[in-house]
């Protein structure tokens, strides 16, 4: 199993919450998770200098790095700050009916015409973006806002110094120390306190930097597949967990019952290492405030030319992927993947060797 080896905490007994127990969490209490029914373990925290930070890296397991001022030029970003120097340009704002954003692939929606998503994508302006969190605030009504924008050449001036200052003399030392590709995005992050995004996986590297606020992550490494139960790579929802971590339907995802996760709060300095292909759970602390968060996001090393098996669990699951998505193409509709797949192994592959 892919599990962080290295410093490594007990599991709880019970809800995820109590991973924590006994851990000193200046900025934040246990009253501010939710309640999962799930087992979790800690994320090692460690300083960018301890050599059991690198050993994890290299194996790619999730650490949260506490010194490496990768940020460190935008830790005093706060709203009026972004406001008065983030520029004028569009950004895309999530609203949802409840505190939960699941992402979907608006480039899908044509597979399944009756997919409705839970949120909606609108592109705003900043002020209008402000504006509209706070009426959601003193409303007290149901309704969220998430901004998730890439960090681009429309931000103003002190933003460009910001983003120029940060470090990147450690950063791409990482980057090229793993062989990983290019650095694809940086996005910019700005939840509402309770927001949380459901269980998904990337197919990049992601340093994930915390600047304002707390938020939990809970991870889960690529072997646990099979206990949260992604929707089909042609559903809007590709990479998402169908469980609902809040309401588990048992009889829909038994193996949900043997799911571990992995988890961390991040605070301002924080950086969380999310490894490709872990699946992450993310969410901003309840009554904790606005929280601003940048990722780094980049591609995964080149496939080496000598395969080493057995393989690791995020290369089956890069199997499975390519599976669906060729099944998709020669069969022309991706309606009809699941029931090919499930005829291809029906009572094939239950019985051991005779």
């Amino acid at each position: 199993m892919a599990t962080a080896t290295v410093v490594e905490a007990d599991p709880t007994s019970n809800d995820g919450a109590s991973a924590f127990s006994g851990v000193h969490s200046p900025g934040w209490t246990d009253s501010q998770l939710r309640k999962y029914p799930f087992q979790t373990r800690q994320i090692p925290r460690l300083s960018h200098t301890d050599p059991r930070a690198e050993i994890l890296i290299d194996n790619e397991e999730p650490v949260v790095l506490t010194d490496t001022n990768l940020v460190y030029p935008a830790l005093k970003w706060d709203m009026n700050y972004l406001q008065e120097n983030i520029g004028n340009g569009d950004f895309s704002v999530y609203i949802s009916e409840n505190h939960k954003f699941l992402y979907y692939d608006e480039k899908k929606m044509s597979n399944f015409e009756n997919f409705v998503p839970k949120s909606r994508r609108i592109e705003m302006k900043f002020s209008e973006f402000v504006e509209k969190m706070h009426q959601t605030e003193e409303q007290g009504g149901k309704d969220r806002v998430y901004l998730q924008q890439t960090l681009n050449d429309t931000v103003g001036r002190k933003i460009v110094v910001d983003f120029l200052g940060f470090n990147w003399n450690w950063i791409n030392k990482q980057q090229t120390k793993r062989n990983w590709g290019q650095l694809t995005s940086n996005l910019l992050l700005i939840g509402m306190e309770g927001n949380v995004t459901p269980a998904h996986y990337d197919e990049q590297q992601n340093f994930f930097a915390q600047i304002k606020g707390h938020k939990r992550c809970i991870l889960f490494p690529p072997d646990q597949f099979e206990c949260l139960y992604p929707f089909p790579v042609h559903h809007p929802c590709d990479r998402q967990s169908q469980v609902d971590f809040e309401n588990p339907d048992y009889e829909k995802f038994p193996e949900f019952k043997n799911v571990l996760g992995y988890e961390a709060v991040v605070g301002p300095g924080d950086v969380l290492y999310i490894p490709m292909y872990w699946w992450h759970h993310i969410e901003s602390l309840l009554n904790g405030g606005v929280t601003i968060t940048v990722n780094f996001w980049y591609k995964g090393a080149p496939t080496p030319k000598r395969i080493e098996y057995p393989l690791k669990a995020h290369q089956k699951v890069a199997i499975m992927r390519n599976i669906e998505k060729m099944l998709g193409e020669a069969l022309g509709d991706p309606h009809e993947v699941g029931p090919l797949l499930n005829m291809m192994i029906k009572g094939r592959y239950e019985q051991g060797p005779s």
